[in-house]
């Protein structure tokens, strides 16, 4: 516990630092603006930053790519609570209570809870990390190339399967990133692989340009259509956001049980914020003794979700910097820009980038900090903001995406492989495919490939060395479990279909 202390003291050193302090508002602020935004969540943001992280240091580049992402998260609740938008699928929840509490004029105190949720959840996560830390850096050595490409496919499978819609449909998606990720020059034999005779395919797609095609490209040719602007006429004052003692004790407990939600799913990887914040609010309503209530203004309802999509995003991180599995789509894209760095996640990184680990921690607290000391004031502007209409926001936005794709490595190229992966992922969600699946692929997938021909090389190719060393053995079993869990629900899930089918004579 002293050396944690120690360590984290260090990072506050490490965070405090001009360069990296103003880097990490930056984030914190561009997140919150994002996540107000309705359409232009974290990873659009994230997507249209990535190329500038070519140009810094890893430290401060890490620290603005997470400050974007739990600022965001700040931002998306005040969409759902003073206009009923929820501007990413997490606040959906939210919107449920949030907006009948603003109709009966207590926005003000939805938001206050929601900021104090936040700041506590958001805590409780930052210090499970502190002392996850040194338990990972214990078993750090124990990790070959046998464990490591066990567990990431555990990491794929979970991601595939517990990713929105149908499992079939997520894994789908996951091979289509693995697919997508084999192109280019091959690690161990130097051999250019699926180029089909494109020099610019050698060194394989960008990163920077799939995530911008995906998620940048791809909303701007769905939401197109959508040219009216957001009209509301709600006033806020800074009197209306102090919840009262009563109020404060009502959100209490929820806050408490939403938090250990969100941790509890924060450290599996593959399951989204969205899920932890349904189970949250299903859980509350498990536990009222008036859950009829629930939907008109309960403050449970909001204090619940908010809290565990925030304790989510914090302990999201240990996954995927300890062990380089991301647990979402936007943590795909920060386990990206540390590969970019030329930094390898996983369980050394807290020995050889201490730097950047505990940096990254301390930061969590001084960026939340941030977060309540920004919106206070600016709870009127973001209100105004959400009037811009759609025609002025997404052809801003492509023109962004389009300069920085170019930026990177000055190539019309990958201009073109944005367009070519916006069709492609609108096509998909037009036709309801979750294309958070393709990025995990992606990013995850050279490094599978790399483990398992490396796990092969050291046993002569016996196949069998990945169930006989015990890490390995425990992962290949979670793996073929999770299989066979999603097997059978869709089996009992086709039953019951049958069952309700009318019978005839």
């Amino acid at each position: 516990m002293h050396q944690a202390l120690v360590d984290l003291w260090y990072g506050f050193g490490v965070a405090f630092e001009p360069h990296n302090l103003m880097w990490s508002f930056f984030g914190v602020l561009v997140g919150n603006l994002i996540g107000v935004l309705p359409g232009m969540g974290a990873l659009s943001a994230i997507s249209i930053l990535l190329p500038l992280t070519y140009v810094m240091h890893p430290v401060p580049a890490i620290l603005m790519l997470a400050g974007i992402f739990y600022g965001s998260q700040y931002g998306g609740a005040i969409g759902a609570i003073l206009l009923n938008l929820p501007s990413h699928p997490p606040h959906a929840v939210t919107c449920l209570d949030g907006y009948p509490m603003t109709k009966a004029g207590k926005g003000g105190t939805a938001l206050g809870i929601t900021m104090i949720s936040s700041f506590f959840a958001a805590s409780v996560g930052i210090i499970v990390m502190i002392f996850a830390s040194p338990l990972l850096v214990e078993i750090a050595f124990k990790f070959g190339p046998t464990e490591i490409f066990s567990i990431m496919l555990l990491g794929l499978l979970a991601g595939a399967t517990m990713s929105r819609g149908s499992p079939l449909k997520g894994v789908a998606m996951t091979l289509f990133g693995l697919l997508c990720g084999v192109v280019g020059t091959d690690v161990n034999t130097g051999t250019i692989r699926f180029s089909f005779g494109l020099l610019d395919l050698s060194d394989g797609l960008e990163l920077v340009a799939i995530s911008m095609g995906l998620f940048g490209a791809a909303d701007f040719l769905v939401s197109v259509n959508k040219m009216s602007a957001i009209t509301t006429s709600t006033k806020l004052k800074l009197r209306d956001m102090r919840p009262s003692m009563a109020e404060m004790k009502e959100a209490f407990l929820p806050m408490v049980r939403g938090t250990l939600v969100g941790t509890l799913f924060g450290a599996m990887p593959g399951t989204g914020p969205t899920i932890t914040t349904f189970i949250a609010y299903a859980l509350e309503r498990k536990v009222s003794k008036t859950p009829e209530r629930f939907g008109t203004g309960m403050l449970a309802g909001v204090a619940a979700p908010e809290a565990s999509s925030h304790s989510k995003t914090q302990v999201d991180f240990i996954p995927t910097m300890s062990l380089g599995i991301p647990g979402d789509a936007v943590m795909a894209l920060i386990l990206g820009a540390l590969l970019i760095q030329g930094i390898q996640p996983g369980p050394q990184l807290i020995t050889e980038h201490p730097d950047i680990f505990w940096g990254l921690i301390a930061s969590f607290w001084v960026g939340n900090v941030l977060l309540i000391v920004l919106n206070v004031p600016l709870i009127g502007v973001w209100v105004k903001l959400l009037k811009v209409p759609y025609k002025y926001l997404f052809p801003s936005a492509l023109f962004f995406i389009a300069v920085g794709v170019f930026s990177t490595q000055n190539s019309l190229f990958q201009i073109w492989e944005v367009l070519a992966f916006g069709i492609i992922g609108a096509l998909l969600m037009a036709l309801d495919f979750s294309v958070a699946p393709i990025l995990l692929g992606f990013v995850l997938g050279p490094m599978v490939e790399e483990n398992f021909r490396r796990a092969l090389l050291l046993s002569r190719g016996d196949m069998m060395i990945f169930v006989q060393r015990p890490i390995s053995a425990w992962f290949v079993a979670a793996s073929a479990l999770l299989i066979i869990v999603q097997i059978w629900a869709r089996l009992r899930k086709g039953k019951g279909k049958k069952d309700l089918l009318p019978k005839t004579a």
